[in-house]
């Protein structure tokens, strides 16, 4: 294992947050080959990273996000949950091989526009197209965006009553299939201000949209849920477990267990990347079976190789980050973004003009 450490942006508070990390001999190997860089979330620390390879060793760049929870991500563009707000950004490549040093990067994501949704808490997002699917946890809903309205509730489970902001059953998780939301996890089949709790350890479902019908029960705390090759993927969270469920039998198949609170999964080739966190708040992640598995739990990135159902690599933070929320890989080797609070990330600002009015970019520190 190598050991760098990262010194973190500065916080709105001017503080500094040391993070140290750890990683496997075989992850850069891994990046470089499947020529992606990796993006994650953390709303604990209000961070977006982006882990990239260069010269032949990771990268981690951090941007501050507000709570950051969700990402929607493609090869145009990208959206980030935060406490209050979602950011569209718009990956530009031309500017991208101009920054310094040229030809560093292959993507550059600009914050372009937030829409104010008000603290529903964002979990899952999801490109449906044109249109970024929402799951408002908060208001026990599927939802889209318009500028007249905080948010267009479009889907809830029906054995939710009403439209209120009470987080009666913890959906959080989503999964697309031909651009529109397929199925869902909740954390329990409740429909009372936050009812979902008393039955966390074991009461986890999978439903499918629009019918609400389930597909498979008995989960601990279960989150993103993946579609991938006609295969349902999901995390069993509360047992740190990477499963798959057939959605017309219900019947669960766990792949492998993992040493951390599993959250955030995105499948490349033939390797699943995982998010592990490290249990904190009690109140809510407390007496999970997870807990009765490892002594000690991780907190940073495994890489499973499918084909072997192993964890072969991983990332692990040491210090400054203790829990992950998503995580998303794009087919650019070295991406970067250029965040809503670049000034605090301590990275150079980037203006981008029509070719008419200047040139295609303008750093302030040029």
């Amino acid at each position: 294992m190598v050991q760098p450490t990262n010194k973190v942006n500065p916080e709105a508070q001017d503080n500094l947050r040391e993070v140290s990390y750890e990683y496997s001999n075989n992850l850069a190997q891994i990046l470089k080959h499947l020529q992606i860089s990796l993006f994650f979330s953390t709303y604990q620390a209000g961070k977006l990273g982006i882990v990239t390879v260069k010269e032949q060793k990771l990268d981690i760049a951090f941007h501050n996000f507000e709570r950051a929870m969700g990402l929607a991500l493609n090869r145009s563009r990208m959206a980030v949950g935060g406490k209050d707000w979602v950011y569209f950004l718009k990956n530009d490549t031309d500017i991208a091989v101009q920054i310094d040093p040229a030809g560093s990067y292959d993507a550059c994501y600009l914050t372009k526009s937030g829409q104010y949704t008000g603290d529903i808490s964002i979990h899952d997002l999801a490109w449906g197209g044109q249109e970024l699917w929402i799951v408002n946890t908060r208001f026990s809903c599927l939802c889209t965006l318009s500028n007249n309205y905080n948010f267009i509730p479009q889907w809830r489970p029906s054995f939710v009553s009403a439209i209120a902001p009470e987080d009666r059953c913890h959906l959080n998780g989503m999964a697309m299939v031909n651009g529109m939301p397929k199925y869902v996890t909740v954390l329990g089949k409740t429909n009372t201000p936050g009812g979902w709790r008393s039955q966390k350890a074991h009461g986890g479902c999978i439903l499918e949209v629009p019918s609400s019908k389930v597909i498979t029960t008995g989960l601990s705390m279960p989150h993103s849920p993946r579609m991938h090759q006609g295969i349902l993927w999901v995390l069993n969270s509360g047992k740190g477990e990477l499963i798959t469920v057939d959605s017309n039998s219900g019947k669960q198949e766990m792949i492998v267990a993992l040493p951390g609170y599993a959250r955030g999964l995105a499948i490349i080739g033939k390797y699943a990347f995982v998010g592990l966190s490290k249990i904190r708040e009690t109140a809510i992640f407390g007496n999970l079976p997870i807990s009765d598995r490892f002594d000690e739990l991780k907190c940073g990135v495994a890489v499973v190789d499918l084909q072997t159902r192993q964890m072969i690599s991983c990332l692990e933070f040491k210090s400054g980050v203790d829990e992950i929320f998503d995580l998303q890989g794009i087919a650019f080797s070295s991406a970067m973004i250029s965040g809503p609070y670049a000034v605090t990330d301590g990275v150079m600002p980037i203006w981008s003009l029509p070719a008419s009015a200047a040139p295609k970019y303008y750093s302030h520190f040029k």
